[in-house]
């Protein structure tokens, strides 16, 4: 991996999985438009072992490339 990808690349080769991104760029809105993509999974945990093995300090982001539940969904993170 450690490709750079735009959000929309990733959202079309990575559709409902946790994503790990190194470096992410964002908008005015801090919302994420690109960056380095390090890991994906469906599983979450894995891609948050892997964060924490990364070690160095850097920024870095991890997002959900599906879709958000309805309202009045509980959510467990």
């Amino acid at each position: 991996m450690n490709e750079v990808m735009t959000i929309a690349e990733i959202h079309e080769h990575f559709p409902s999985e946790w994503v790990l991104i190194r470096d992410p760029q964002t908008d005015q809105n801090h919302q994420i438009q690109s960056g380095t993509l390090v890991w994906h999974s469906k599983d979450r945990e894995e891609v948050d072992r892997k964060a924490v093995e990364l070690a160095a300090p850097k920024d870095i982001a991890v997002l959900y490339t599906g879709s958000v539940p309805t309202p009045g969904t509980a959510i467990i993170l």
